[in-house]
């Protein structure tokens, strides 16, 4: 294949989802110039079940405009959504959709295939061949291909099992006897659905559900306490009180003793799922605390080893949840993965959400092991579009330089590189 160069660019962002969109609005309204890769919430769209609701609160739902003018509520006045409210999957996809027409609305669809250091900046090369150079990247690809199987899973057949990231529809199990492994949000809410669409659930976990938010037992809180739970709670959520706070502040985390910031983090993360899902549960069969100890096919159904005897199904679809681990994401090469210095497969990443490589930043998932659980979440983007983008600022300067060449020209108002005319 013959490769194809086009313009440069000043930083390019891999990903469209809420932290890429937050991260290039921020950044194009200070004046960089930005170019944004990727299906708007592609991730989304073909790996999160339809019916699925997102646990996060509404007010750490927010996609990050450095105006404040795209907000969800901005989107629900709009478009006659109640405020407020558990939000649907569709629902979210909408306004991020909405929000990328408004903010980035011209968005490179095409898929990275590789990016490669250069001695000046990076070379990025697209599924078509043609290739883009930059003197920035900013990573953004979610929990893309970091989907956590457990090793007696690994080598069974996708007819056997699957990973929850992998079915937007799960009404293909309707009459079928599944298995759900895991007891998080992700493992909870799939055997909610699959028994609301007509399939046989158990999970089976290696303990008990955290029910998340609110009593689930069959006393109702008096006035009092309920006030004060609401009291207590952090804006996005996310851990325990008062854990929950600390989250809040990401640069804190950021200056943590390591193994400080990993207990911290293990304890905002542990599993567990949103209350509002028990009431769902009437017809999910629980089996916790059970250890696995083997797994097999035979013929057209899969044999479950429990150390409490065997069970037979058609389908077991894991709840493992997701586990970081750079060299899994597939796009970097092999010189620039050897460049990045990784903890436990997560990058190690400074102020400004950068990595040991130079100009390469990493948000979202990728930077939980150094700013910890907030950014595991929609609500770490605010933080993590202006950290990049005052580091994108700093270099300014010495990266504009290097671009008005050849007879090009800066377009703020559009935030490309034109070519000569």
């Amino acid at each position: 294949m013959t490769l194809r160069r086009t313009n440069s660019c000043e930083v390019a962002v891999i990903g469209a989802g809420p932290y890429g969109l937050s991260v290039a609005a921020h950044l194009r309204h200070a004046g960089v110039a930005t170019q944004v890769f990727g299906e708007p919430m592609g991730f989304w769209r073909h790996h999160m079940p339809k019916g699925m609701m997102l646990r996060s609160p509404w007010r750490g739902t927010q996609i990050s405009s450095p105006n404040g003018a795209l907000t969800l509520d901005a989107y629900a006045s709009q478009h006659g959504v109640d405020a407020g409210k558990q939000l649907p999957l569709e629902q979210f996809v909408a306004y991020g959709t909405w929000f990328q027409q408004q903010a980035v609305p011209d968005v490179d669809r095409r898929t990275l295939r590789l990016l490669d250091a250069t001695s000046n900046g990076f070379r990025l090369t697209l599924a078509d061949g043609e290739v883009v150079t930059a003197g920035r990247v900013v990573v953004a690809t979610g929990l893309l291909n970091q989907e956590y199987r457990p090793p007696a899973f690994r080598d069974l057949p996708a007819a056997f099992v699957t990973h929850c990231c992998e079915h937007t529809d799960l009404t293909v199990f309707r009459g079928k006897r599944v298995a759900v492994i895991g007891r998080g949000q992700s493992a909870c809410e799939s055997a909610a659905l699959l028994a609301e669409s007509g399939a046989a659930v158990e999970i089976i976990s290696r303990g008990e559900i955290h029910w998340l938010g609110g009593a689930t037992g069959a006393a109702a809180p008096n006035r009092a306490a309920a006030w004060l739970r609401e009291a207590l709670k952090s804006p996005s959520e996310v851990g325990p009180f008062p854990l929950s706070w600390l989250a809040e502040v990401p640069a804190a985390a950021r200056f943590m003793p390591a193994k400080l910031r990993d207990e911290f983090t293990r304890r905002c993360l542990k599993p567990g799922s949103a209350a509002w899902l028990k009431p769902r549960f009437a017809d999910v069969t629980c089996s916790p605390d059970i250890k696995i100890t083997g797994v097999r096919a035979l013929s057209d159904r899969i044999v479950l080893d429990l150390e409490n005897g065997a069970k037979i199904f058609d389908h077991i679809l894991l709840g493992t949840g997701y586990r970081i681990d750079l060299s899994r994401l597939g796009i970097l090469s092999p010189q620039l993965l050897e460049k990045i210095a990784c903890a436990d497969g997560s990058p190690l990443l400074r102020a400004g959400f950068e990595s040991t490589m130079p100009n390469l930043h990493f948000v979202g998932s990728y930077a939980v092991k150094s700013f910890g659980p907030l950014l595991r979440f929609i609500a770490g983007a605010p933080f993590a579009a202006r950290s990049v983008t005052r580091a994108a600022r700093r270099g300014t300067v010495r990266t504009l330089a290097a671009y008005p060449r050849a007879g090009r020209t800066f377009d703020a108002a559009t935030a490309h590189l034109s070519p000569p005319q």
